[in-house]
């Protein structure tokens, strides 16, 4: 990852001062033919005329090239972007590969990035995907206001389902390793943008800010962001609704080295997004300052995170909504300093987190991981801890729901404290040392077992 932020960096630097250092040559290069011409006829004057001359050519020259760049670029682009606005379908499509085009053949970040916010500003216009296919320009509806009849005309923007498609493609085709020239150090703002087909399967987003917010991906079509890559400061799915089965499998979410100021934000969110068609995250791998989930929806058939790796400094899924058929974290590890599910409701018929690493190992009396956390958290149907290992300094059941079936059988209970204080249901739940509770560790609480439940949760005395 570092190498690639360096050569990026290298790369973008070389290519905005490539014509600044030429000019510098040049001008190095005319003092010092007046230098030889000085030494060979030891004439003077004639030598550093002969230098500032040479001097001011090559500056002249330089902002020339400058100059005939800057507007090479703006006709290229202003035509490219006049196609892109085109009625036409076909001219459209045209505009899409005459700005990648520019993007390619003008690589200075700021002039690449001008094209790519048009190409992602296209996909967040407004978007009906039941009129995608339409090969109308308008449509006209007759309409009563107060007894007159009103003539109301919608234009559309013919076949944009081809249009955009185009423009994901394009773009997923450049973010690949494999791209001849590759546009992963932008930024990409796909606020609000629909898509009906996305395949990002392999993607490298370098950028500052990688923005999906409240994007929405349509059912039906592929939704892949297998073995991506995100390893720039911002990368948010915030709000996003993903309507079709959606696969991280193996992707990679880690951002380099985060300026003092920018540590705040610095994050990947799926906050308050809703994976209604199922989701996985195998093998994903999440590091840098924080991932949220929190308040996410789960709610398709199948949400596996399964050997994924949360190595961030905090992972949150607080008051995430686990409502399919089935949800895992078999093999999952939590690594960074805290973790938590406080309120989250597993009502799924089968949750797993067998094999589960819940927290890293404690060293010297202190654990890198200082809590993981499920107080009020709701887990009904068959919820499955076997083979977990808790470790760190506490772990936190407090005041949790049991309510199902809920085995905790042959897991590792290693934390320093692990707390299952005033539950407000314990119906269902099973422990190695439920025949014999004298035999439970004794940094579990409370002392006395099964733990009573929460006053509030008592039956009123008759």
């Amino acid at each position: 990852m570092s190498r690639w932020r360096f050569g990026g960096v290298v790369s973008r630097t070389f290519h905005r001062s490539g014509q600044t250092f030429s000019a510098l040559v040049a001008v190095v290069c005319g003092l010092v033919a007046g230098g030889l011409v000085w030494w060979w006829t030891g004439r003077s004057v004639a030598a550093v005329a002969a230098g500032v001359a040479a001097a001011l050519v090559a500056l002249v020259a330089h902002r020339w090239r400058r100059d005939a760049e800057r507007a090479r670029f703006a006709e290229l682009f202003t035509a490219a972007a006049r196609q892109l606005g085109d009625t036409d379908v076909a001219v459209r499509i045209a505009g899409v590969y005459a700005l990648a085009g520019v993007a390619d053949e003008f690589p200075a970040r700021w002039r690449r990035q001008q094209c790519v916010d048009v190409l992602c500003g296209y996909l967040r216009l407004p978007y009906q995907p039941e009129e995608g296919a339409s090969h109308l320009v308008s449509k006209s509806q007759r309409i009563e206001d107060n007894g007159t009849a009103v003539e109301r005309v919608f234009t559309f923007r013919q076949n944009d389902r081809q249009v955009r498609d185009t423009i994901v493609r394009v773009i997923a085709q450049h973010l690949r390793p494999s791209a001849e020239s590759r546009w992963s150090a932008c930024d990409f703002d796909f606020s609000d943008a629909v898509f009906e087909d996305a395949d990002f399967r392999g993607a490298v987003f370098a950028g500052r800010d990688t923005r999906f917010t409240n994007a929405m991906f349509l059912s039906g079509r592929t939704v892949s962001f297998e073995q991506a890559r995100f390893l720039g400061t911002r990368v948010t799915f915030r709000g996003a609704i993903f309507r079709s089965v959606a696969v991280f499998d193996r992707a990679v979410f880690a951002h380099s080295a985060v300026a003092r100021g920018e540590r705040d934000s610095a994050a990947t969110a799926f906050t308050d997004a809703t994976f209604g068609g199922g989701v996985s995250f195998e093998g994903a791998r999440f590091h840098g300052a924080r991932t949220a989930f929190e308040r996410a929806t789960f709610a398709g058939e199948r949400a596996s995170f399964a050997n994924a790796v949360f190595a961030a400094a905090e992972t949150s899924f607080e008051r995430a909504i686990f409502d399919g058929e089935r949800v895992t974290f078999t093999g999952a590890e939590f690594l960074g300093a805290r973790a938590s599910f406080a309120d989250s409701r597993f009502y799924t018929d089968s949750s797993s987190f067998d094999c589960a690493q819940l927290g890293a190992q404690v060293r010297w009396r202190t654990g890198r991981t200082q809590e993981i956390t499920f107080t009020r958290t709701e887990f009904h149907g068959r919820v499955s801890f076997a083979d977990a290992v808790f470790s760190g300094r506490l772990v936190n059941f407090a005041a949790g729901d049991f309510f199902g079936d809920i085995s905790f059988r042959r897991a590792s209970f290693d934390a320093r404290a692990i707390t299952f204080e005033g539950p407000r249901a314990w119906v269902g739940v099973h422990f190695d040392w439920d025949a014999s509770p004298n035999t439970k560790p004794a940094n579990i609480t409370p002392t006395l077992w099964p733990p009573a439940l929460a006053e509030s949760a008592r039956e009123p005395a008759a």
